[in-house]
């Protein structure tokens, strides 16, 4: 990153402090409804204030404190070969997609149909491929398969279609379990997994601060198993949170450190992330505005808010609410990806792939996306200034009336200095009108349907592929 990263505070260190006191009296006066009377016990046990009527338990800041001690600071979501590893509290910014949308924007069509686990796959493996998009969270919803057993089909295609790190939420106790046994099985064990999770889980708070029981489950088996995790709030400004965003964000605080917290009071040392995705409304239509403004400024704050406790961040950015890959999409997507690396996000997700309010995908977004990324990625890396850079050397042997083309300082520094879109169009109008005038989506679409041809199969080992089916028997066909 430049020098001067991060580059972007939208909160005064005097807002910060008045954001995280209220976050913190909101737990200590409010307290968290907690829908589990056996989690309560756990909580009162550990030091929260219990009322047992509301089914609320409250955090003192001497509680708090204690167990915010005992989240990790820095920890790594492991690709399965080694080459995406991520780094988590060391100052790295990634990017990756998001879940569980339900509609796809198909190219061939030009319309929407449903998601089915083909998708999964091919999204897993769009992102493989695409250098700049650096872990899969299961993008959507496979409507060809039985309640049971999504999560197991979910993560298997993942895992059989790229080896970047996936994420994705499980629905109760039992999907974390698969999930687990499925991932300790291509790990070579449970002790392996442990070491080196290539896995991790998606869970949700209620807002407003309320914890459901299955919510409770998931988290106390990933935590106990050493499956990361992230309690993501997701307040909605104007309808499950106050509509002034300083409101919004105190509320989001309350419920992301009641997550850490709660997943320490469970298994000290587990690794969690700080869990942001706050939106808005726009109250002229109750509508969910996630390419707002808003959002974009919301999540950079809560980047803020928890470098504050020194806990990494899972962030929202890369929104939008157009329904095709079109000149809005570009601009939503682009600020709020911007926005919120340029405050040190660890981890951004739904930044990839997605249209239409993270209701759809289209698999030539990913590739856009992937453009988009990288770009961004250039702007944080800033701009580098030693004797190499400066090139007073090659300007002095160039001289007036020169040029620089053909010099080997260009070579040297050519790939290095300048970002190269693949998608962008960048040509004179005579060979944009020969090549067929050729747009970024049409780009995107000739990248998306080539990496899925060239990488139809599998890239789990076949043999291992046989045990996960005998072992799995509900693992299906696509």
């Amino acid at each position: 990153m430049g020098d001067s990263f991060p580059f972007y505070r939208p909160l005064t260190p005097k807002s910060l402090a008045q954001i995280d006191q209220a976050g913190r009296r909101i737990l200590e006066n409010v307290g968290i409804r907690v829908l589990n009377p056996a989690f309560l016990d756990r909580l009162g046990n550990a030091g929260a204030d219990i009322d047992r009527e509301k089914g609320t338990a409250r955090f003192s800041g001497k509680c708090l404190n204690r167990h915010l001690g005992n989240a990790p600071s820095k920890f790594t979501l492991f690709s399965r070969d080694g080459k995406n590893d991520l780094r988590l509290g060391q100052g790295n910014i990634y990017f990756g997609g998001g879940g569980r949308a339900f509609r796809i924007l198909d190219w061939g069509t030009r319309g929407y149909r449903r998601t089915m686990l083909r998708d999964v796959a091919h999204t897993a493996t769009l992102v493989n491929h695409l250098e700049h998009i650096r872990f899969y969270i299961i993008a959507c919803q496979a409507h060809d398969v039985g309640p049971e057993h999504y999560h197991l089909n979910d993560f298997y295609y993942s895992l059989n279609h790229t080896t970047k790190h996936v994420m994705g939420g499980v629905s109760n106790r039992e999907g974390a379990e698969q999930v687990w046994k499925l991932a300790s099985l291509i790990a070579g064990g449970e002790e392996q997994l442990r070491e080196r999770p290539f896995v991790s889980v998606i869970t949700n708070p209620i807002s407003p601060l309320t914890i459901d029981s299955d919510t409770l489950e998931i988290m106390q088996f990933c935590a106990e198993h050493g499956i990361p995790l992230t309690c993501a709030s997701a307040p909605i400004a104007g309808a499950t949170a106050p509509v002034t965003l300083a409101g919004t964000l105190a509320l989001m605080h309350a419920e992301s450190l009641a997550g850490v917290v709660i997943t320490q009071i469970l298994a000290p040392g587990a690794r969690i992330l700080y869990g942001a995705v706050p939106t808005a409304m726009d109250l002229r239509t109750a509508e969910l505005t996630m390419g707002s403004a808003e959002m974009g400024m919301m999540n950079a704050a809560a980047v803020q808010l928890a470098k504050h406790y020194r806990l990494p961040i899972y962030a929202s950015a890369g929104l939008t609410e157009a329904k095709r890959p079109d000149i809005q999409a570009g601009v939503e997507k682009h600020f709020s990806s911007l926005t919120v690396a340029m405050t040190g996000a660890d981890f951004i997700h739904l930044a990839a792939g997605m249209i239409d309010s993270a209701n759809s995908i289209t698999y030539e977004q990913y590739v856009i996306d992937n453009e988009i990324i990288g770009m961004t990625h250039r702007i944080l890396r800033g701009i580098r200034v030693d004797s190499s850079t400066l090139g007073l050397e090659v300007i002095e042997k160039v001289g007036p009336g020169g040029n620089f083309i053909a010099e080997d300082h260009t070579v040297e520094h050519m790939e290095k200095e300048l970002f190269y879109p693949r998608i962008a169009v960048r040509c004179n109008f005579d060979v944009w009108e020969e090549k067929g005038r050729p747009s970024m989506m049409s780009r995107a679409h000739e990248i998306a349907q080539q990496i899925l041809d060239d990488h139809r199969e599998g890239i789990l080992d076949p043999d291992l592929v046989l045990v996960i089916k005998d072992n799995f028997s509900g693992i299906r066909k696509m």
